[in-house]
């Protein structure tokens, strides 16, 4: 399934956000559906495939075995990316927890996506082309250490690939791409290597 935009009675081009975070807040979204603003937009994106739970099940799990006490693992965690005025729900957000127990109790306000130590994708059919994209290329301007894409879409085949060493432009330093079966290592703070023979196709 792909996404659908929220309709609403005001212009969609060069929406102020103010305008749209306020929209973001009261939606009524349906249960596993996530909200994201994107070209000032909102965009519902339909709950996933098993298949896409179970990638990010297995990640969640290797990622606790040697995660430092003060970071976290979220799921549904709205991220701000500041220099571009969108929000992304991440399949995966590393944040540190002291930031999510700071939040303010009243609002449900997304946090801010540089704050992430990493943030994990994984692709659907209908929206793999964003994650390649407009997502590499957000994370990139937020300045987020270190993108997570698995991509069970790729037209090379399956591939998980780690993206580090961000730049202001859009755009990542370095890429480690590794093909479903093979090992992906992550750098520190996270030390963990990733058996993705076990993701699911």
């Amino acid at each position: 399934m792909t996404a659908a935009m929220v309709e609403n009675d005001q212009p969609s081009e060069g929406q102020p956000w103010g305008y749209l975070l306020q929209t973001w807040r009261e939606l009524d979204v349906p249960e596993g559906w996530r909200a994201e603003i994107d070209e000032g937009q909102i965009v519902l994106v339909p709950p996933p495939h098993a298949h896409h739970n179970g990638i990010a099940a297995k990640v969640q799990r290797s990622l606790y075995g040697n995660l430092p006490e003060e970071l976290e693992i979220y799921q549904t965690l709205g991220v701000h990316v500041a220099p571009l005025d969108k929000l992304y729900v991440p399949d995966l957000v590393v944040m540190p927890s002291e930031l999510i127990a700071a939040a303010d109790p009243e609002f449900s306000d997304p946090m801010d996506a540089s704050e992430a130590l990493l943030i994990v994708e994984i692709t659907s059919k209908g929206n793999a082309r964003e994650d390649r994209t407009k997502k590499y290329r957000a994370y990139a301007r937020a300045g987020v250490p270190i993108y997570l894409l698995i991509d069970r879409f790729d037209t090379r085949g399956a591939m998980a690939t780690l993206f580090t060493e961000p730049n202001e432009d859009g755009t990542y330093k370095h890429s480690d791409p590794v093909p479903f079966g093979k090992p992906l290592t992550l750098p520190e703070p996270f030390g963990t290597t990733l058996r993705t023979a076990d993701f699911p196709v």
